[in-house]
């Protein structure tokens, strides 16, 4: 599976006469083929240990749900990539699914895709907040991003007066649940989604602005590319993305609950996009990448619950994977 990349890094020149020198090239082809392929190889042994060692894995229904469950991750993450690429980050994508979840049962008695509608329109809301901040008002995106986290998830509570909301609508079990030529609807959405990314960032000029920005912001805006303008856009679609996500799964689920829905599903992004080739510095994005981070974040939890091993070894599974792909991904002089 080859996972085109967005956006190259300068190469610089290596003395000849130092021997440890002489070795950079050889361990920076090593890295690259880490950082490029690694996600794929951590998949494979990933899957061959539950197969050998986890009962029934290989089962159709086992594996549907593992491709179900990670739908909402892989949404977020898509999301997220757009956003590191610019050499930025989203904190607070939990609290737009918390939002969204909210959102739903309020406007569910004007309809379920009014009710959708609503969800999205609050993420992109958000998006615009978290935008406005990081490019108007230059705060940095982990600050803003945070500040919205805290906020937003008591807005959600608020908004759904810390109640858990049954949602009784086939509209919603059929997007949430349902299936077309037997693939859920679900990962069809997030196949849609993925290609439309894909090409956003590879052949518009949208992606090539974006990927500029995030390679060097200042030389961005000395070649008059409408730097303000673009990040605004990428944290609206980032938002717009986590509410999507915020609302397949409370479809899935047939409940609002904005006290669980989201959390801490930023830290499973921010590690799906890096482990899946895209550095934190920006100036690169890679799509299928970030779906097979994704998918890896899925595996790892579903192997620990299998296990019957606690949570948290699966988040510090999570922590030390981001450790290792950002190692992995720092500037080593032409990596």
């Amino acid at each position: 599976m080859t996972d085109p990349v967005i956006g190259t890094a300068p190469r610089s020149r290596v003395p000849d006469g130092d021997p440890a020198h002489r070795d950079a090239p050889r361990e920076n082809a090593v890295l690259r083929q880490v950082r490029d392929h690694g996600v794929y190889v951590a998949i494979g042994l990933l899957l061959l240990f539950n197969l050998v060692f986890t009962p029934n894995f290989a089962t159709v229904g086992n594996l549907r749900l593992q491709l179900v469950q990670v739908v909402p991750i892989a949404i977020v993450a898509l999301g997220m990539a757009l956003v590191v690429a610019t050499g930025g980050i989203d904190l607070s994508v939990g609290s737009v699914m918390a939002i969204t979840a909210a959102v739903i049962p309020l406007y569910l008695g004007y309809g379920p895709w009014v009710a959708v509608a609503a969800g999205i329109a609050a993420g992109v809301v958000v998006g615009a907040l978290n935008g406005t901040m990081v490019a108007v008002f230059g705060i940095q995106p982990i600050i803003a991003t945070l500040g919205v986290l805290v906020a937003g998830r008591a807005v959600a509570l608020v908004l759904a007066d810390g109640r858990l909301v049954e949602i009784f609508d086939p509209a919603l079990q059929s997007l949430g649940n349902g299936a077309a030529a037997g693939i859920p609807v679900t990962v069809l959405i997030v196949a849609t989604l993925a290609v439309v990314v894909a090409v956003a960032v590879r052949w518009s000029v949208f992606g090539r602005q974006l990927v500029a920005i995030g390679g060097n912001r200042t030389a961005a805006r000395l070649a008059g590319l409408p730097v303000r303008r673009t990040l605004i856009v990428v944290y609206v679609a980032c938002g717009a993305l986590a509410a999507l996500a915020g609302v397949v799964n409370t479809a899935r689920l047939g409940a609002s609950d904005p006290s669980f829905v989201g959390l801490l599903i930023e830290l499973s992004a921010i590690t799906a996009v890096v482990v899946g080739g895209t550095p934190l510095s920006g100036g690169r994005i890679r799509v299928v990448g970030t779906l097979m981070g994704a998918l890896l974040m899925q595996l790892i939890a579903a192997t620990v619950i299998q296990h019957d091993l606690p949570d948290s070894v699966a988040r510090m599974s999570q922590a030390a994977i981001i450790v290792v792909a950002v190692y992995v991904q720092r500037d080593r002089g032409g990596a």
